[in-house]
């Protein structure tokens, strides 16, 4: 069994920062592509930001310039350094992550549970 665990969110007030974390535990070859994913209420979930296990970074235009994606790969962890909330930004986060449970097996997707981060304007 594969799990990520996602911590770090919360309520901060518009212009301030939050940093995510995720860690991937369990039964892990290795882990490929990371990334965050957000839902807003009654709206699709939408991309973040993702990153590579080579450190290739992807960010969604609206969070270019204030958001950070990064990974430890010996701690299979990833995060999200948030600067400059905005209300728009409200939303349950979602850690993704392409993870290889053993070396014969092939890529699965995985999601964690969500967090919620909530920006008061």
């Amino acid at each position: 069994q594969v799990h990520l665990l996602e911590s770090g969110g919360g309520l901060v007030q518009a212009g301030g920062s939050l940093r995510l974390s995720c860690a991937a535990s369990g039964s892990i070859f290795s882990v490929s592509a990371m990334g965050w994913y957000r839902q807003a209420p009654g709206k699709q979930r939408e991309l973040v930001a993702t990153i590579t296990s080579g450190g290739n970074t992807n960010y969604a235009d609206a969070v270019k310039g204030r958001f950070t994606i990064s990974r430890d790969n010996a701690k299979d962890t990833v995060y999200l350094q948030m600067n400059s909330l905005k209300h728009e930004d409200t939303a349950v986060y979602y850690c993704n992550a392409l993870i290889y449970p053993r070396d014969t097996d092939p890529v699965y997707n995985y999601w964690g549970q969500g967090t919620q981060v909530t920006v008061s304007s």
